[in-house]
């Protein structure tokens, strides 16, 4: 799947375009190196995005082409998130 899809799917980006552009503006890194939006995303790789200060890092658990909103947050494991993310996520749940 490609990675832009995953952060929508996946809601840890609401909108596929807002997803596209943090991936071309260099802002998502998919196991430690940049990633374009067209990038394929396998089952435990690594994902960082950063917007802004804020940093959230998370490890891919499943690649679902469809998923309901209850499912999307099994999609990915937390790994690193600060205050100002986790409240952003918390406020859409």
């Amino acid at each position: 799947m490609r990675l832009d899809k995953f952060l929508k799917v996946s809601r840890i980006i609401k909108r596929r375009t807002v997803a596209n552009e943090a991936c071309s503006g260099g802002r998502v890194s998919l196991n430690g190196k940049v990633a374009k939006p067209g990038a394929e995303v396998k089952v435990n790789d690594i994902l960082e995005i950063r917007f802004g200060n804020r940093v959230g890092r998370y490890r891919i658990a499943e690649v679902k082409e469809v998923v309901r909103k209850e499912g999307a947050a099994d999609m990915y494991e937390v790994l690193e998130e600060d205050a100002a993310t986790k409240a952003e996520r918390g406020a859409e749940e």
